[in-house]
């Protein structure tokens, strides 16, 4: 990638740069105040108290991660929001379903959710919004997604997102000073995922240039997408 001084590489350019693979591993969920709840209600299942259980939270804090934990655990079957699969294979299973807003059929998820209930399995439902603040036009649906327990996960705090760049500077072997994570982690989106894209970027940015990973070059690259 040119560097970031490059006239030919604007903010458009590093945008585009920020894509990265997420490694969505248990070991890799750090835990604060922000996620504890969820965490330890994902931990619960089969013991939860409805079939249904609704995971809020907003973009970036962490639900698709969870998701992901609580599926690799339990065996969970994936069901796409876009596509939801027919009920008539998912008897006695645990299910996920990861983005509730993304969901078109809504008739489908009601009997996906009745069909998965009168079985006895499970359904984790992810959503960056709780189901009163979704145009749900489906009454009986909507009726049926409020009477779901929630539980919430809240925007990561400072603590997590410095925990998060720690961990992030460790994997990928950069030894970086503790004012610099106190830098970012005060400038950054509050977002797991800008945190590992940034980490990812200033690493990429600090090979191309054949220099160190310094609180000046992230402030360079923070001030580019900035713009």
């Amino acid at each position: 990638m040119p560097g970031a001084g490059d006239a030919r590489s604007g903010p458009a350019q590093l945008v585009l740069d920020l894509a990265g693979e997420p490694r969505y591993g248990e070991a890799d969920f750090l835990i604060s105040d922000a996620n504890r709840a969820a965490f330890e209600m994902i931990g619960r299942w089969p013991n939860w108290p409805d079939s249904a259980l609704l995971l809020v939270g907003p973009p970036g804090s962490g639900k698709t991660h969870l998701g992901a934990i609580f599926a690799r655990r339990n065996g969970a079957i994936v069901a796409p929001a876009t596509e939801l699969p027919e009920p008539g294979r998912l008897a006695g299973a645990a299910v996920l379903l990861d983005g509730l807003e993304a969901v078109t059929d809504e008739t489908g998820l009601f009997h996906l959710m009745n069909y998965i209930r009168e079985s006895g399995g499970s359904l984790l439902i992810s959503s960056q919004r709780p189901p009163s603040a979704l145009q749900i036009a489906l009454p009986d649906l909507l009726s049926r997604l409020r009477r779901a327990p929630v539980v919430e996960i809240g925007a990561p705090d400072d603590a997590l997102i410095r925990a998060v760049l720690e961990k992030l500077f460790r994997d990928r072997q950069l030894a970086v000073e503790t004012t610099l994570v106190d830098f970012v982690a005060l400038r950054l989106e509050r977002s797991l995922e800008a945190a590992r894209a940034f980490v990812r970027l200033l690493d990429e940015e600090a090979l191309s240039r054949g220099r160190p990973v310094t609180r000046a070059l992230a402030g360079e690259l923070l001030q580019l997408l900035d713009a």
